[in-house]
């Protein structure tokens, strides 16, 4: 059994910066797809980034250029979020799924974070 708990949220003026951490333990499927999803009120859960079993990465255009994913050797899992804008504003989430990102969809991952939420005022 995988357990995911994200950490680092917070809130932030806009323009700020906020570093986001997920925990990973259990039993670690290998190949998996780790990623970061967010959910603002009211919005459907949307993808942010994720990273494959060989490293690849993919950032929509509207965090690109400003989020950066990375993994340290413990499966453990970060976002580096920098030049924030209120509409970053969501509850922010860390998945796994077995095998690749794609296709990037919430409901292809198996294992899911609690949540950390991120505030950023204007």
């Amino acid at each position: 059994q995988v357990q995911l708990v994200e950490s680092g949220g917070g809130s932030v003026e806009a323009g700020g910066s906020l570093r986001l951490s997920c925990t990973v333990s259990g039993h670690i499927y290998k190949p998996n797809c780790m990623a970061w999803f967010r959910q603002a009120p009211g919005k459907e859960r949307e993808g942010v980034v994720g990273i494959s079993p060989v490293g690849n990465t993919k950032y929509p255009d509207s965090v690109k250029g400003r989020f950066t994913i990375s993994e340290d050797n413990s499966n453990n899992l970060y976002l580096e979020m920098n030049d924030l804008k209120p509409e970053d504003t969501a509850m922010y989430y860390c998945a796994l799924r077995e095998g690749y990102c794609y296709p990037f969809r919430p409901a292809g991952f198996t294992f899911w974070g609690q949540g950390t939420q991120v505030t950023v005022s204007s």
